[in-house]
């Protein structure tokens, strides 16, 4: 609840004008009876994103995420979701409590540097993959997402929908690739 006093001789907003509606931080899927009722269509589909991605580059995401935690060293508390080019340059990289709004926070940042669809970058987490976070990815046209942590099975059925690369416990020197395994190679890239 929100009590506002207007100085004297203001005169309060026209009524006619008012929205009434509640709004929550929430993932968006929170109090849905059913998940089609959020699944959403995407005008920029990774499916068909040419990004190829060596298996070293991506093992070297964890490490350059966590490098770019500036807020992470002092509290040990917080989220991180870093976008990275083909070559695992960061950039953009940003935290927040709930990992759902570091993404939201990043891909923000996208869209107001006009650099939506992400063609050819990698977005990675600091906790696991969900639905929500693969949808929000697949609508601004990112083709590979990266967690140090599980995705659940609705991630990887969603994430293979979009024809996205989802890869999972990447830490350390291994990773599990769930789909899109295709934008994964083991050759030098040409």
């Amino acid at each position: 609840m929100l009590d506002i006093l207007l100085a004297p001789g203001v005169q309060p907003p026209d009524a006619s004008v008012t929205r009434n509606f509640y709004t929550t931080s929430s993932c968006g899927v929170c109090g849905k009876a059913a998940l089609d009722s959020v699944r959403l269509s995407t005008r920029h589909s990774p499916a068909d994103d040419p990004l190829r991605l060596a298996p070293a580059t991506l093992i070297e995401l964890p490490d350059r995420l966590r490098a770019a935690q500036r807020v992470f060293d002092t509290t040990g508390g917080l989220h991180a979701a870093g976008l990275f080019d083909s070559d695992g340059e960061v950039l953009v990289v940003r935290e927040d409590v709930g990992r759902h709004n570091a993404v939201d926070k990043v891909l923000g940042w996208a869209l107001l540097a006009d650099r939506v669809p992400l063609t050819g970058c990698v977005l990675m987490v600091s906790g696991r993959a969900s639905f929500e976070l693969v949808q929000k990815a697949a609508m601004a046209g990112v083709p590979a997402l990266a967690a140090v942590s599980a995705p659940s099975s609705l991630a990887a059925d969603l994430a293979a929908e979009q024809g996205m690369t989802l890869i999972g416990f990447l830490r350390g020197r291994s990773m599990n690739v769930y789909t899109g395994a295709e934008r994964i190679v083991t050759k030098d890239i040409a």
